[in-house]
Order: C-alpha cells, then sequence, then structure tokens
C-alpha cells in the first residue's frame, strides 16, 4: 500500500504540467508548437532561454517534492523501507510529467523529472558528488553537441547504471535483494528512450534539431 500511495503522490504531483501552464499564461498551447511536448526543451525552443530554466527547475522541483513527501511520511515510521518509497515517489512525478490524465496523457518527456529523481537519489543515498556530475556531464554533452535529446538518454543511461551499481554493492534497507530499485529503474529507463524515439530516428539520420538559446515566435 505504501508503495501504491507513494506513487500516487508522485503522479498527482507530475501532472503540474509547468510547460503547459507557462505557455498557457502566454496565450499558447506549448503542445501545438515545435515538438509538440509539454517539456523544458521545447519551451525553451519555443518561448526562450528564461522560459526554459523555470519550467525546467519546476519539473525537476515538483518531483524532488513529491520523494520529499514520501520521505516525511515514512522515515520515521518505516525507516527500513522509506528509500523505496521515495523511489516510487519519483517514478510516479515522471509518469504523472509524461502522462497527464487532464491532457489526454499527452506531456513532456520526462528528463527534467528525472533530473529531480537523480538528485533525490544522491540525497538519500548520501551520494551527493552523483549530482553535480550529472549536471556536468549533461551541460557538456549539450555544449559539445548542441543535442538535448542526445544528452538527456545518457543522462538516464548512467543513472541506470549508478542504480545497479548501487544495487549491486550495497544493502538497500528494508528489500532482500535489489531487483524492486532495478525494476524502477528499468522503467524509467524505457519511458525516457521510448518518449525519445523520434529523437534517436533523427540522431541515427543526422537529421535532429541543434539547441538554441534564441526565443523562436509562436504562431
Amino acid at each position: 500500500m505504501e508503495r501504491i500511495i507513494s506513487f500516487v503522490i508522485g503522479y498527482f504531483l507530475g501532472c503540474i504540467e509547468s510547460g503547459y501552464i507557462y505557455g498557457k499564461l502566454h496565450h499558447i498551447d506549448i503542445r501545438e508548437h515545435g515538438s509538440g511536448n509539454a517539456g523544458a526543451t521545447n519551451t525553451l525552443r519555443t518561448l526562450g532561454a528564461k522560459a526554459g530554466l523555470i519550467v525546467l527547475l519546476t519539473d525537476a522541483g515538483k518531483t524532488l517534492l513529491a520523494m520529499l513527501i514520501a520521505y516525511l511520511i515514512y522515515h520515521t515510521s518505516q525507516p527500513d523501507t522509506y528509500f523505496i518509497y521515495c523511489m516510487y515517489a519519483g517514478l510516479g512525478a515522471i509518469m504523472g510529467h509524461n502522462f497527464p490524465f487532464y491532457l489526454k496523457f499527452k506531456g513532456g518527456k520526462g528528463i527534467a523529472c528525472t533530473g529531480g529523481t537523480v538528485i533525490g537519489f544522491a540525497c538519500l543515498t548520501h551520494h551527493y558528488y552523483m549530482i553535480a556530475l550529472g549536471i556536468a556531464i549533461f551541460v557538456g554533452v549539450v555544449v559539445a553537441t548542441k543535442y538535448v535529446s542526445l544528452s538527456s538518454l545518457i543522462i538516464v543511461s548512467l543513472f541506470m547504471l549508478s542504480i545497479l551499481l548501487y544495487g549491486s554493492l550495497t544493502t538497500i534497507p528494508g528489500l532482500e535483494n535489489p531487483l524492486e530499485l532495478y525494476g524502477i529503474g528499468v522503467v524509467l529507463t524505457v519511458c525516457a528512450f521510448y518518449r525519445h524515439k523520434a529523437n534517436i530516428k533523427r540522431l541515427w539520420t543526422h537529421t535532429e534539431n541543434k539547441i538554441s538559446l534564441k526565443k523562436k515566435e509562436a504562431e
């Protein structure tokens, strides 16, 4: 039950579609422009760097908030298992962001939310260096290639690797084996690659759009 509660908390927080809301405040539906999704990258391309940054921080923040709520609910009453509940909350936020029920399940691609999950994971496991390392890798790949999609998929893949390493090298509180944590990692990784399937195709054919900080006029 605790897992379901945590996931549901995350899902409904994830449904706060900041890109969509920001776009509506500027009299557009962000999903009708650019790549057609409500995430930070499309907001950046459509409404500029300031808008993209606001949406990025909001989307990462709502995921962290979901994980924090799960932590506050369970860390005292269930100190041996709160870690996995926090991870379910993070996963729920990603799913809510990608598939918001009130927008006909048409949301973002979940990378900013995954970034929030990485930060939450780093804090829960006390591996704080992961935060700086993740930001450095993401920014470095974007600067070098101008492909946000490529950088996003690399970060997701590295996070999955981190989960595998953590599960294999560390005893996870409340879990007899790490398979449940691995399952969460697999779901968020598969989801990220699925949501980026069009980007992957364009990367393969060298037709992927490169990032630009210049605002495009929304028609």
